[in-house]
């Protein structure tokens, strides 16, 4: 699914920061450009749905719960 996000780009330095302000992603490039290359490609990465590297360890547990 596409989605539309507003960038603001900054130059700080020798830097263009882009920022989507619709959610908390930023990036930076050396041109504008690059910036918001970088920023598209760390959207995506953030609306990934993430992929564990290994397989979770499950455990049962027994605890002492006061009722009520």
């Amino acid at each position: 699914m596409k989605q539309i996000f507003t960038a603001s780009i900054t130059r700080e330095g020798d830097w263009y920061v882009a920022q989507a302000l619709e959610v908390d992603v930023a990036s930076q490039g050396e041109s504008v450009k690059a910036s918001l290359d970088n920023l598209r490609e760390a959207l995506e990465l953030h609306f990934e749905d993430p992929l564990p590297t290994s397989a979770p360890q499950l455990h049962r547990i027994e605890v002492e719960a006061a009722a009520g």
